[in-house]
């Protein structure tokens, strides 16, 4: 390209550094300084560069009052921003230093956002960087790029940091952040779904930004709104009108989840369990599609995880429902109970931090909503696990076409929940919706538990929101049909459990016990007489734990219920019998006292 300007050009006129800026690109801008700097040289001015880069300064004083001597000079940056000592543009950021050059970074970098969490108060920053001509953004913890040592953990995003430039990449951004204070934005951040107290409710709340684990960044994403609300009130509404309950249970333990807080509820199971081929994990998927995508692995996952990772979900989702599909992945049902007592407490274990002290302990209040083959519960489940489980079998085909209904929810979700969380903001509405709840708790309390009768009143009060604001329908649950699916007293005891239980032990045991048909029994667990079974302490005991009971609770509840005999010591639990020649303690089951309510029928089939 020919260059045809004068010395006088070069030192009276703006022409030949305009042209240098009118430039597309890096490139060209690099090959077009080359070329003039070589020209003016040519022509006898020897400070080109010198005199280019007082026509830049002085062209950004004209433009902005707000002149900094040194600005961000990156392509397509968010933000112009002082960097004080530090030259940053395309080629990297960097200044002079004692010892040579210092390089903060080899590549576009900056901080464009300050993040404060409405949870912790926690601060977090977002930094962009470019590589690759592409800009992308990594939120992080103030205290990694606080320190030589962390800020190196930034490469694992991209970001070029090594031990040998990490103190100069602390170092720039630290004074880029305190010369921009006030200049890089202040946003709210969020790291779970949920109620955030008076900032309303996540994701829905306009502005706020995900600052949590990359790991819940698919999950978080996940929640929102596809497709048309109409479609997808339409094809529910069909379900809402079969004779089949279950759907419709899910379908309002789904939507009741988001009440268990402000209702002053206690977060419960719902679980529905039978054979292959009855539509369970559609029906979750149902469930999953009022607030999100429903496809597996989106926001529904399966119990092939750990208990802490079980855990860190629930806090995450807080007031959303956490789904969980395939019960039956968890091997040992022993780990069931467990489970159960962790999740529906609604706050997470205390953990220590490896920097010292505690870290922060996650809570939730939702409905936990889980499908499997088998039930969550069984015989041996403590009372506690049993209250809090609303638990329905699947014995037919929960859904018509369930091919289809999935083709129209994968299409279309979101926005049913996204409606309600928008009605229970109101706080008319709110208060509605607790009164309705103590109506139905009131009825509901008269032949369930307590918290049997907490979870259904939420689920009756959501079916009656939706019903009232959404579908419209008339097609509302009765607390009769859901009372089929709730424990009733004596199912929740577990000392009844187990007292029916023994009894079945013993007569499938009967002849290890020494009876007069069986005086020499080949393996001896007591003795069998007219009015009394003796069963050995240590028998007794291996025997509990061996189906999940506590021996020791046991052994008291049978003698303050009068279904055993004691020694005259009222702490004694057992009595001293001769068997064989020689006196042992044993747990003695009367048979000649009063049986309590509840276990007439059960006495009177069994014959020892």
């Amino acid at each position: 390209m020919d260059i045809n300007y004068t010395k006088e050009d070069y030192i009276a006129t703006t022409a030949p550094y305009e042209e240098v800026e009118r430039c597309g690109n890096p490139f060209e801008k690099e090959q077009k300084i080359a070329q003039i700097a070589a020209h003016a040289r040519d022509v006898g001015v020897r400070n080109f560069m010198t005199l280019y880069k007082k026509y830049v300064k002085t062209m950004k004083m004209l433009s902005k009052a707000d002149f900094v001597e040194n600005a961000s000079n990156f392509t397509g940056q968010e933000l112009e921003l002082d960097t004080g000592s530090w030259l940053a543009d395309d080629y990297g950021i960097s200044r002079p230093g004692v010892q040579g050059e210092e390089i903060a970074c080899a590549h576009p970098l900056m901080p464009v956002q300050r993040l404060t969490n409405i949870d912790t108060g926690i601060e977090k920053l977002k930094l962009a960087f470019k590589r690759g001509g592409m800009w992308k953004t990594v939120v992080c913890d103030r205290k990694q790029v606080a320190s030589n040592n962390t800020i190196v953990g930034l490469a694992d995003f991209g970001i070029s940091v090594t031990s040998e430039n990490a103190r100069h990449m602390v170092r720039y951004l630290q004074d880029v952040e305190n010369l921009n204070y006030d200049r890089i934005p202040q946003r709210k951040s969020v790291s779970r779904l949920g109620w955030v107290g008076e900032e309303g409710f996540s994701p829905y709340v306009d502005g706020l930004v995900f600052d949590g684990e990359d790991n819940f960044k698919n999950f978080f994403d996940s929640v929102g709104e596809k497709g048309s609300m109409d479609k997808w009130v339409k094809e529910v509404k069909k379900i809402r009108q079969s004779e089949c309950l279950v759907p419709k249970i899910v379908l309002a333990a789904s939507f009741a989840s988001v009440l268990v807080g402000p209702c002053g509820g206690l977060p419960f199971f719902c679980h529905i369990w039978g054979g292959t081929e009855t539509g369970k994990t559609v029906g979750l998927m149902l469930a999953a599609s009022v607030w999100a995508n429903p496809e597996m692995g989106k926001y529904i996952h399966t119990f092939n995880s750990t208990a802490v990772a079980q855990e860190l979900s629930a806090s995450f989702v807080n007031s959303l429902p956490l789904i969980l599909d395939e019960l039956q992945i968890i091997k040992d049902k022993k780990d069931f109970d467990q489970m159960i007592y962790q999740l529906s407490e609604g706050v997470g274990k205390s953990r220590g931090h490896k920097t010292g002290g505690l870290q922060k302990t996650g809570t939730w209040s939702n409905c936990i909503i889980t499908s499997g083959e088998q039930p969550i519960s069984s015989s041996a489940s403590g009372g506690g696990a049993v209250n809090r489980i609303v638990e329905i079998r699947c014995n037919e085909k929960l859904f018509e076409n369930p091919a289809h209904l999935c083709k129209v929810i994968k299409a279309n979700y979101g926005h049913a929940g996204k409606r309600f969380v928008e009605l229970m903001s109101d706080p008319e509405m709110m208060e509605n919706a607790n009164q309705v709840q103590s109506v139905f708790f009131k009825a509901a309390n008269k032949k369930a538990t307590e918290k049997q009768a907490l979870a259904a009143s939420l689920i009756l009060t959501a079916d009656f929101l939706i019903n009232e604001h959404i579908f419209k329908d008339g097609q509302c649950i009765s607390f009769e049909d859901l009372q089929q699916f709730l424990s009733d007293k004596d199912e929740v005891c577990q000392e009844k459990r187990a007292h029916e239980w023994l009894l079945g032990w013993i007569v499938q045991n009967r002849n290890k016990f020494i009876r007069v048909d069986n005086a020499h029994p080949m393996e001896c667990f007591g003795r069998i007489e007219k009015d009394y079974v003796a069963i050995i302490r240590n028998v007794f005991n291996q025997a509990c734990l061996e189906n999940g009971y506590n021996p020791a609770s046991f052994a008291m509840w049978l003698r303050n219920n009068g279904l055993s005999r004691t020694d005259s010591d009222r702490k004694r639990t057992d009595k001293k019998v001769v068997i064989g020649g020689a006196s042992c303690r044993c747990i003695v089951i009367s048979r000649d006292t009063d049986i309590p309510e509840g276990f007439e029928t059960v006495d009177e089939q069994i014959e020892f």
